[in-house]
């Protein structure tokens, strides 16, 4: 009874404590991961972290300081195994909880259970930091001193059950790379603003369980799987270019962080060291950049392109002294299928210079948009895909390139192979039987064009790699400068071959993409492809065969 009593009057002073401010915050210090050096230390003072020279009861690596200083509306963890993100985060958010009486939900894709979810990494947590008034439930988290609590919460089930969900200041999304467009489409604008009413300027908020949506943090923790995917769409693709530069992405919305094993004072400890290296050594570097430095995973089983030989062909005329000598060509996709962009590509030699693509322009207005882009390129050739509605765009294509030193093309990818009866000549990247001719190898003209390309990245590739020496006619280069180079990559690394009965080699079709793999029309990959196809007469010039020029 007397044990129960001190218990009780504990609890009444630490609530007091914390209510009048003066409850004793944690220490945080920040750690170098290459000195092993404690380079900050901070504590709470009026809500707010400043420096001190107290010892820290908390640590965490460098690169995550601005998630105290400088918080955002959304922050992320993004990286590869051995980072420490899941830790980080589980102790950023318990701190807030003890120290500043922040509510966490936290959230994940698939939970069928509690046990699922972080909460066995909080609790567990609780006990190293050893924070004090914990109430540990098989559902909850709570902190008695201030009534600071986690709950735990599943998505895919019933994602607009997070509206439901107030009172929350901190929103926690574990293993994020896994959500659905419509559980992000759902959580990110969840938390409102508390109503108000009264005349303009004199507004006055109403008393409400709601919280206010400037005070609400969101922190996403990824190993990102695919650039395609939602996640990587929202908090990654934009902000590639600073990420991969700096490591870090801030504006007055974002906190990017890329995190890896290397920004880990304590990876050296984890135990992962000998398997980090034995994967350095044996798997496909892309394989291995995705596992270990958070990079894409764009690979699929029996995709056109692998991910490895895509980046050795990234600024491949760079490494190989390629120059940009041939003809120049704008390829152009309409996109008339949904409402996936309209893209365009120029095309120099073997150097892909650009690939471009739109969103806010109808077919018409895309065509317009290409066209612009062939006249200002002063390209030779300009070629578009007729299929769907842009078999429409002919005569405006034709009025608009009249006078113009510059052939102008149709692409039907559903016609006949080009030159059906030359012998196909493979690169090895395909199980072909040799001396077997054009007709006898591709179904129709997009497969033809696909399988060249596919040769021609992968010689690109073992000449990178491997040094074979390959005649520079063969080649393909991706300038690093392309606007929508990780657009690209994906499109064309998980673009499955379909298989036939018959062995002909043979793409999918858009609209078989759309649905049976869940994945919007592969536009950029379609200008690329149709790049390849070659033409000997070119309009209004001599009849010269430019091919011998790559």
């Amino acid at each position: 009874m007397l044990a129960s009593r001190i218990s009780r009057l504990k609890k009444m002073e630490d609530n007091t404590q914390f209510n009048t401010g003066s409850y004793e915050s944690s220490v945080v210090g920040f750690v170098c991961p290459k000195s092993k050096h404690l380079t900050s230390t901070f504590h709470l003072v009026n809500g707010r972290w400043e420096a001190t020279i107290k010892e820290p009861t908390v640590f965490f690596p460098e690169i995550v300081r601005p998630m105290f200083l400088a918080p955002k509306r959304f922050m992320a963890l993004i990286g590869g195994r051995g980072s420490g993100k899941t830790l980080v985060e589980g102790d950023h958010g318990l701190i807030n909880m003890h120290d500043l009486g922040r509510n966490m939900m936290c959230i994940r894709e698939f939970q069928a259970s509690v046990s699922d979810s972080v909460h066995a990494v909080l609790n567990s947590e609780i006990s190293r930091l050893e924070l004090d008034n914990a109430d540990v439930t098989e559902r909850t988290i709570k902190f008695t001193h201030n009534n600071a609590m986690a709950r735990f919460m599943g998505l895919s089930r019933n994602p607009e059950s997070v509206k439901s969900a107030f009172g929350f200041l901190d929103w926690w999304v574990e293993e994020a790379q896994f959500l659905s467009e419509k559980s992000l489409r759902v959580l990110t604008p969840t938390a409102r603003r508390k109503p108000k009413k009264g005349l303009p300027g004199k507004q006055k908020e109403i008393e409400t369980n709601e919280v206010d949506m400037e005070d609400v943090r969101m922190v996403f923790c990824a190993n990102p799987a695919s650039s395609e995917d939602p996640f990587s769409q929202r908090f990654i693709v934009p902000f590639k270019a600073e990420l991969d530069s700096t490591g870090v992405y801030e504006d007055d919305l974002h906190l990017i962080i890329k995190m890896n094993w290397s920004d880990n004072p304590w990876f050296d400890e984890s135990g992962l060291e000998a398997e980090r290296l034995f994967d350095f050594n044996n798997l496909p570097r892309s394989t291995y950049d995705w596992v270990w430095e958070g990079g894409f995973n764009d690979e699929i089983e029996n995709g056109l392109i692998k991910p490895e030989w895509f980046d050795a062909c990234i600024d491949a005329h760079v490494k190989l002294g390629m120059k940009e000598f041939g003809i120049t060509k704008v390829t152009h996709d309409p996109s008339d299928l949904g409402n996936d962009p309209k893209a365009t590509l120029v095309r120099k030699g073997n150097i892909i210079t650009n690939v471009m693509q739109r969103t806010d322009l109808d077919v018409n207005e895309g065509s317009d948009w290409a066209l612009g882009v062939a006249i200002n390129e002063n390209a030779d050739q300009y070629e578009w895909d007729v299929g769907g509605m842009g078999v429409t765009l002919k005569r405006d294509v034709n009025s608009a390139l009249d006078n113009k030193r510059m052939s102008v093309h149709q692409f039907n990818g559903a016609s006949k192979v080009d030159q059906p009866k030359a012998i196909y000549e493979s690169s090895g990247a395909s199980n072909i039987v040799k001396q077997k001719t054009w007709e006898q190898v591709c179904r129709n003209l997009r497969a033809q064009c696909y399988l060249k390309l596919r040769d021609r990245v992968y010689r690109t590739f073992k000449a990178v790699s491997e040094g074979v020496m390959t005649n520079p006619d063969e080649l393909i280069s991706f300038a690093s400068t392309c606007e929508n180079l990780t657009t690209l990559r994906a499109e064309l690394c998980r673009m499955p071959i379909k298989p036939r009965s018959d062995g002909l080699f043979e793409l999918y079709t858009k609209k078989e993409m759309r649905e049976k793999f869940k994945v919007r029309s592969p536009n950029c990959a379609d200008t690329l492809m149709m790049s390849e196809r070659i033409h000997d007469i070119i309009s209004k010039t001599e009849d010269i065969n430019f091919a011998s020029f790559y």
